[in-house]
């Protein structure tokens, strides 16, 4: 990266690599264009996609001098550097220069026992909670940190998207250390003090490090129809989805200290781990699901319905745990005025959940890979919790079956909780929202089969990314949303053999690049121009994901990714983290390709500018970079005869300031076809100038994929 401080940092640069272009069999030529050798190999001697990284790939020396000022014909890539705080990370010991956590990481843990009592009529909740938070920093800690994700529902709470005006959470009672606490005032400081989603809790003496600090709150407030950015809420008078529910600790971590960005109604989470006691109050006839492994099942289910539930546990097959016969008879629940669920849940990030009393349950067991290194199979159980105005989630359990079961062979990472519960919505939410263990997702009514599959794995993918890697969604959400939705795509490929998965978020991204309209994907979430966010979040990450898999190599590519995701299992990753694995693990000096996807809005768009004869069958390909970010260019070539066979311009020429390469194809019969990128890896904004073809009797020549081009130096 950046050398600061006297630390080496690799050089972000890759200059102009003459050994590395020699060693493919060419020359430098002054100007703007770089002459590449002749002697390609046939496509079938081409090292393979699933491989180690291709040669163009080797890593270049620790540090190499910039090309000189007078040859540069385009912007070139600059140093990547990691923010101040994480350097001095790098200096306490807790981050280090290879991506793995150091020596000398740690992170807080909390223990909740909340209790949540519903009054369905009145749509209201009425919660207590009492929260040790356990000091693992070397740092003591003056004052401590909760969010109130409900108070963006207060009047005149600052958000960045419209919100329902509800009132907001209201506090009753705040304790610190079995003491009651009063307003913080500006002569006396202990105590507390709200700022729209944050609540400050001063305590008498600081959290020395080591120890632990317990917190009591009693609180309320009124189910929002429509809450948190529809993530959370209610629908006619059979469902709740309740979440951003309770006060939440706000995370102290190694590299920013106290992550206190308020909640505004778009940017999602980040949460530290802890573990969950949760009790849910509610009327008999409501079947509740959360975050977390229902305790006392024997005490609140109907006795057929737990029958059926524990059958589930052991079958392959969808078992019907509440059918719509059960519905009508009313034989769900056990009987009694009110009723109390009891949810466990460890090692979890945060907890919400539902309660229905009109919803069917389908139920099914799914392998999830050997999580206790004993040689077998073990097993997660998959509700699907839908209303019968919702037939298309008849497939619900089943697509969460193989969406579980793909991601833990996927990553490598066997989904380490008993079950997931997909909880359908519609009415609160279109699409769906992750929490550990459950989702909410729409009725996908208006849809096909097929998007409610994608949504169910793009959803059912956060149980890794952030739940597992629980990196700032706050201020990175592309390192959750936009990684998944590139999981999402895989396991697309393969529940539907022969999809073109990733081709939705390639032209999504595209579409809005052609237009100029996209921001940077380092930007903070929440601090995106209007509209931008989503690009930079989801389709963008996702693509320039499945461009980074092209650039290493599927092999090489799932190796760093799998790296990263054991490295970090359970931990706070930065951006840099992800940077530095990915690097480590593959051995090269990434600086430039980061720097031009994820700090840049720079586009790429590589062409075959001209075709012309070398004598005897041989040709001239000359291929232009019109864009600036620098990739290599992957081109295949073919004759007349039906030989085919691929010829690249390693991505060094154009980190050396050119704009032009010519490649040698040695003498043979006619080229009549040039096609950058054919398997298009990599996402190039304007593909009409890929591909150059001979047409007509004489030979003549012409490219092709689009209006024909006038630019100089092609043939009209």
């Amino acid at each position: 990266m950046a050398d600061r401080g006297g630390r080496l940092i690799r050089s972000a640069l890759a200059g102009p690599l003459l050994a590395a272009l020699a060693a493919a069999g060419g020359g430098w030529t002054t100007g703007s264009a770089a002459t590449l050798g002749s002697g390609a190999p046939p496509a079938s001697e081409l090292p393979s996609r699933l491989a180690a990284p291709p040669p163009r790939l080797a890593a270049p020396p620790p540090r190499f001098a910039a090309p000189p000022s007078d040859t540069l014909q385009r912007p070139t890539p600059y140093p990547v550097e990691p923010s101040r705080e994480f350097l001095k990370a790098i200096d306490s010991r807790t981050r280090t220069l290879s991506g793995r956590p150091g020596r000398s990481y740690w992170q807080q843990w909390t223990d909740y026992r909340l209790t949540a009592t519903i009054r369905p009529a009145e749509r209201r909740l009425y919660g207590r909670g009492s929260i040790t938070y356990h000091n693992r920093s070397p740092d003591s800690l003056s004052a401590l940190y909760l969010h109130l994700m409900q108070n963006v529902h207060a009047t005149g709470a600052v958000r960045n998207r419209p919100q329902p005006v509800t009132g907001g959470m209201v506090l009753s009672r705040v304790s610190a250390g079995s003491l009651d606490l009063a307003p913080s005032t500006a002569e006396d400081p202990t105590g507390y003090a709200i700022a729209g989603t944050l609540l400050r809790i001063v305590p008498a003496e600081p959290l020395a490090p080591g120890d632990s600090a317990i917190i009591e709150l009693d609180w309320s407030f009124t189910i929002p129809k429509n809450g948190a950015g529809n993530r959370m809420g209610w629908d006619g008078d059979d469902l709740l989805f309740i979440a951003y529910w309770y006060p939440q600790m706000a995370v102290y971590d190694d590299v920013v200290g106290w992550q206190i960005d308020p909640f505004l109604g778009a940017a999602e989470l980040y949460a530290g781990f802890g573990s969950y006691d949760l009790t849910v109050e509610i009327p008999s006839g409501w079947i509740v699901l959360a975050s977390g492994r229902l305790a006392n099942a024997e005490e609140v289910l109907d006795p057929a319905a737990l029958r059926r539930l524990r059958q589930a546990e052991a079958s392959d097959s969808v078992v019907h745990v509440i059918s719509e016969t059960d519905l009508a008879s009313g034989r769900t629940t056990r009987a009694g005025g009110r009723l109390a669920w009891r949810f466990r849940a460890d090692t979890a990030r945060d907890v919400a959940f539902s309660a229905t009393r009109g919803s069917l349950w389908d139920a099914v067991r799914t392998p999830v890979g050997d999580r206790d290194g004993d040689g077998r199979t073990d097993h997660a159980r998959v509700d699907a919790v839908y209303r019968p105005a919702a037939p298309r989630w008849a497939n619900a359990a089943r697509y969460g079956r193989h969406a579980i079961d793909f991601f833990s062979r996927y990553l490598a990472l066997p989904y380490p909780w008993d079950q997931m519960s997909l909880i359908e919505g519609g009415g609160i939410i279109g699409g769906g929202m992750e929490f550990p263990m459950m989702t909410l997702m729409g009725s996908y009514n208006a849809r096909s089969d097929s998007a409610l599959y994608y949504v169910t794995a793009h959803e059912l993918g956060h149980m890794w990314l952030p739940m597992i890697v629980a990196s700032d969604e706050r201020r990175h959400a592309w390192m959750d949303e936009g990684m998944t939705s590139f999981n999402e795509n895989q396991a697309r490929k393969e529940f539907f053999p022969g999809q073109n998965s990733e081709d939705s978020d390639r032209q999504a991204y595209l579409e809005v690049a052609r237009a100029g309209e996209e921001g940077e994907i380092m930007r903070w979430t929440d601090h995106h121009y209007p509209g931008r966010a989503r690009t930079a979040s989801y389709s963008k990450p996702s693509a320039v994901h499945t461009a980074l898999q092209g650039l290493l190599g599927e092999e090489a590519f799932l190796a760093a990714y799998r790296e990263y995701v054991r490295r970090w299992a359970f931990r706070h990753p930065t951006p840099w983290d992800f940077f530095h694995t990915i690097e480590d693990v593959t051995g090269l000096d990434l600086d430039w390709f980061w720097r031009a996807w994820y700090y840049e809005t720079w586009t790429l768009d590589q062409a075959v500018r001209e075709v012309r004869s070398a004598g005897s069958g041989g040709a001239e390909i000359v291929i232009e970079d019109l864009g600036r970010v620098p990739m290599p260019a992957i081109v295949r070539v073919t004759r007349e005869d039906g030989e085919v066979f691929s010829m690249e311009v390693p991505v060094q020429t154009w980190l050396a300031g050119q704009t032009a390469a010519v490649l040698t194809a040695p003498e043979g019969s006619p080229v009549v076809r040039v096609e950058i990128d054919p398997q298009q890896l990599f996402p190039d904004v304007d593909r009409t100038n890929n591909v150059w073809q001979a047409t007509g009797p004489t030979g003549h020549r012409q490219p092709t994929g689009g209006e024909p081009t006038t630019r100089e130096g092609r043939a009209p």
